[in-house]
């Protein structure tokens, strides 16, 4: 046998053919290999599937975040699809206020029944803070433990797992992306973090979008109430309407829900002189149009008196909290001011724990208060010059009709008289004395009206006007005849003086058109060294109660002014009624 046949035959087997053992290892080693080799590519590609679905998810997110130009609507969506692309069950983005304090806390997964019970939101301390101090992620399996955690409020639900990112505009973090709670009880991974910044640089270049067209808008706005309150104030609108449009403008503007507008009582006078101010125009105060905002131991002195636009976390701090109403958090003061006077001062309020007011809400609005008392005092101005005009072409009426028209009713009055003794009949001398008579009496009311005519008050009727619209007023249903008669230069009666006769008349009429069941009224004011208000009536006299009560307050009034008051019986053409004549006169000064 040949050597190589020895071989050959030592590696056969029994039956001559070739040893299958040796060769059926090899065979399932190699499958097994190859299952393993099977099993990683399959898990490598769901992996690429997962991560492109995940990127997809990421790419759907960015989108949705960088779609809107609306902030609010903008915040949410940046909330919403970063617990969606992380399976987290809740999420918030914090606003960065002033320094580590959260402006605003815009969340998603807690229900409002829940949110109440839990009271205010956060303000950033704890590890919500910590992203402030330290800009970058922060990962955590269990939140509770942090050093820097300070704990959650009763009612709030469990957090253990949480993913924080800052999110960045312009280089600057404008504030923290928070998630919480991976859905399924895991925790937050790497990958979750890669993504949720991905997000958050995204939700940084949409903020920043969002936020320059809110800017633009909100100018925008601002510029348009401008406008329309200079074109008010130059128009001659009622003070009373053009107050109330600004203070809606700014309440709408600012978003507060209370404001108010003081005004300075004498412009010209030095703003450290002022003690109080008029309310002039409120909408959800505790004052109201007519009262007085007391500047002492308040910062409004300070915002009025120093022109300076002031801002408060809460209106406690500005000792104004009855002045705004209660539930009043954050405020804002705005003084009207130009550089000749300062005019008035506008306060605002918003709801507690509500936003506090951002420096530029604090620029528009201290522009706009600018503005508007500009235009205040323009419009002071036009009013003024269009008076000066009413005056000037009062005083050519009054030279008119000294002139020209008292002078021929004088001249007939003389043409009468002289015709007096020249008449045989006792009737035709009586009706000629009678029509002199009454042509004096013409010239005396003329002479009255002229008086009138040069009355220097403006924006504020004069005497005369004053009374008749009082008597108007209380006898405009009572179907008394009523007579009103005024005589002498009442232009020479002070201002305090023609409040306490207007009073006067007031209380008188009333007492006769409500107690003496009067048919004539005759109302008489005489100005000459002394001012005599006389009312008289046809009734069946005031009781005595009435007297002593209603009548005591015109007794004191002349009194403080050097004068007396007297309530007497009046004799009537009829006699059958004794009347009533109430006598008020004070000297003139």
């Amino acid at each position: 046998m040949q050597p190589h046949d020895r071989q050959q035959a030592e590696t056969a087997g029994p039956d001559g053919g070739p040893e299958s053992g040796r060769y059926s290892v090899s065979d399932a080693l190699s499958q097994l290999r190859l299952r393993e080799l099977l099993a990683e590519i399959r898990e490598r590609v769901d992996q690429i599937i997962d991560v492109r679905d995940r990127m997809d998810a990421l790419v759907e997110a960015m989108f949705a975040v960088t779609a809107g130009l609306e902030l609010d609507d903008t915040l949410r969506t940046i909330v919403h699809t970063a617990i969606t692309l992380v399976d987290a069950r809740y999420g918030a983005l914090g606003v960065r206020g002033e320094g580590h304090e959260l402006s605003r806390f815009v969340y998603e997964g807690i229900d409002d029944a829940t949110r109440m019970r839990i009271g205010a939101l956060p303000r950033g301390h704890g590890v919500l803070g910590l992203l402030f101090d330290q800009p970058k992620p922060i990962r955590l399996d269990r939140l509770a433990e942090h050093p820097a955690s300070v704990g959650f409020p009763e009612n709030h639900p469990p957090m253990r797992s949480f993913l924080g990112v800052p999110v960045r505009v312009r280089a600057a973090v404008f504030g923290n992306l928070y998630l919480t709670e991976k859905v399924g009880g895991g925790q937050f991974t790497e990958d979750d973090e890669v993504m949720v910044q991905a997000l958050a640089a995204a939700a940084g270049i949409a903020i920043e979008n969002a936020r320059l067209y809110e800017a633009a808008r909100t100018r925008q706005a601002w510029i348009a109430a401008t406008r329309d309150l200079t074109t008010e104030f130059l128009a001659g609108t009622a003070p009373e309407r053009v107050f109330a449009h600004l203070v809606n403008h700014v309440r709408r503007l600012t978003r507060s829900d209370r404001v108010f507008l003081a005004v300075a009582p004498e412009p010209d006078r030095a703003p450290e002189e002022v003690a109080e101010l008029d309310i002039a125009y409120s909408v959800g105060c505790g004052v109201d149009p007519g009262g007085s905002l007391r500047l002492a131991d308040t910062a409004a002195r300070d915002a009025f008196a120093g022109r300076s636009a002031l801002r408060f976390e809460d209106a406690t701090a500005a000792g104004l909290s009855a002045e705004v109403g209660v539930g009043a958090g954050p405020l804002l003061m705005l003084p009207l001011y130009t550089p000749e006077a300062a005019l008035g001062l506008l306060v605002t309020a918003r709801p507690t724990d509500s936003t506090p007011y951002d420096a530029e809400v604090l620029e528009l609005a201290e522009a706009f208060a600018a503005q508007a008392a500009l235009a205040m005092q323009l419009a002071d101005a036009q009013q003024r010059m269009r008076a000066l005009d009413v005056l000037a072409e009062r005083d050519r009426i009054a030279r008119d009709l000294h002139d020209h028209v008292i002078q021929r009713l004088f001249a007939v009055g003389l043409t009468l008289q002289g015709t007096v003794p020249r008449s045989r009949r006792a009737d035709v001398r009586e009706r000629i004395s009678a029509a002199v008579d009454d042509l004096q009496s013409v010239v005396q009311e003329i002479r009255t009206s002229i008086f009138d005519l040069h009355v220097a008050e403006v924006g504020y009727g004069g005497l005369r006007q004053r009374i008749e619209k009082a008597v108007r007023q209380h006898t405009a249903e009572s179907g008394i005849d009523v007579t009103v008669r005024v005589t002498g230069p009442l232009s020479v009666v002070p201002a305090d003086l023609a409040d306490e006769a207007e009073a006067v008349v007031r209380e008188a009429v009333s007492n006769a058109v409500r107690h003496s069941g009067a048919a004539t009224l005759t109302v008489e004011v005489d100005v000459r060294d002394d001012l005599v208000v006389s009312i008289a009536d046809d009734g069946r006299g005031i009781p005595a109660a009435v007297t002593a009560s209603g009548l005591v307050n015109m007794a004191r009034r002349a009194e403080r002014a050097g004068g007396n008051c007297s309530v007497t019986p009046c004799s009537t053409d009829s006699g059958e009624r004794p009347g009533t004549l109430v006598r008020w006169s004070v000297p003139l000064p």
